[in-house]
């Protein structure tokens, strides 16, 4: 069995999680102006799958999980892949990048019930207080992107928070279990995610005639944003607990926003930099623990 990654190592993945991340919403917006969000979904995920391929055959593991494993996995890559992110990108055709953004913070709380449901992982009484702290911090940072008008987007994106707290749990059963190693734990729900993904995008969105420069984002999405993030992710999730990653991800939105300033002309606001600064304080409270087992390391 694998070594444990230690804590502060995961506490780092998950901040690089969280600056990857924070592009998506801003690329794939970007590319929706040549593909379809089903097409854009489909390419990322199973190219990444074909990018993590040749280090799956290199390191000749035999993909002989247990059949429970292999269900698991499934329900992982259809969950996330083919409709939680697939109906994510479908939002952002009807709602701004930060409205998404804001919605995807409610993550974790969603993934912080299933936690204490499924997974018995009870936060201590300064953890929660953090959890409530930042989920008002990020309903602050983003009140100003839920604009009225966009019920289609708001539907959409409630399917897709719900398929992502199915992902965010049973990823992280599977990663504390150490049934699937972490490198097939990324790459074989991306293969059943995304694959099935792509079956379902051509015959609805055709064949994809996009410029040079949309191609060039899914790549990198598929790359960076999707690889090297989801092995990062699962790896940190053998030492994070489900709801401890699910707060660290909600920078990630902060880092949208300001991106989206830049690049989608989306401006903050007086009440999103307060929103900024609760956000990190709750962040900081629900890992104090963690913090201060770190200084004695």
């Amino acid at each position: 069995m694998a070594s444990l990654p230690s804590h502060r190592l995961a506490i780092v993945e998950a901040v690089i999680i969280n600056i990857i991340w924070a592009s998506s919403f801003i690329f794939v917006k970007m590319a929706l102006k040549d593909m379809g969000p089903l097409t854009i979904g489909g390419l990322r995920y199973f190219i990444g799958f074909l990018i993590l391929l040749p280090f799956i055959l290199r390191s000749k593991r035999r993909l002989n999980f247990s059949r429970a494993a292999w269900i698991q996995l499934f329900i992982i890559g259809v969950s996330s892949y083919t409709v939680a992110n697939s109906a994510m990108f479908w939002s952002l055709i009807y709602l701004p990048a930060t409205t998404v953004s804001f919605m995807m913070g409610l993550n974790a709380l969603l993934v912080f019930i299933g936690g204490v449901i499924w997974l018995r992982e009870i936060p201590n009484f300064r953890q929660s207080i953090g959890i409530v702290i930042t989920m008002l911090g990020t309903g602050m940072f983003f009140s100003a992107g839920l604009k009225p008008g966009e019920p289609i987007g708001i539907v959409i994106m409630s399917l897709a928070l719900l398929c992502f707290t199915i992902f965010g749990i049973l990823g992280r059963n599977a990663a504390r279990a150490q049934t699937v190693d972490t490198l097939s734990l990324t790459a074989l729900p991306l293969a059943i995610g995304g694959g099935m993904l792509l079956l379902v995008a051509l015959p609805i969105e055709g064949i994809p005639h996009a410029s040079l420069q949309s191609w060039g984002l899914v790549f990198w999405l598929a790359a960076i944003n999707t690889s090297l993030a989801y092995v990062l992710y699962n790896h940190s999730l053998q030492v994070l607990t489900a709801f401890e990653m699910n707060i660290l991800l909600n920078l990630a939105p902060i880092g949208t926003a300001v991106m989206g300033w830049f690049l989608l002309d989306e401006h903050l606001t007086t009440i999103q930099f307060i929103g900024m600064i609760v956000v990190i304080v709750g962040v900081g409270l629900v890992q104090r623990k963690a913090i201060r087992k770190l200084k004695n390391v």
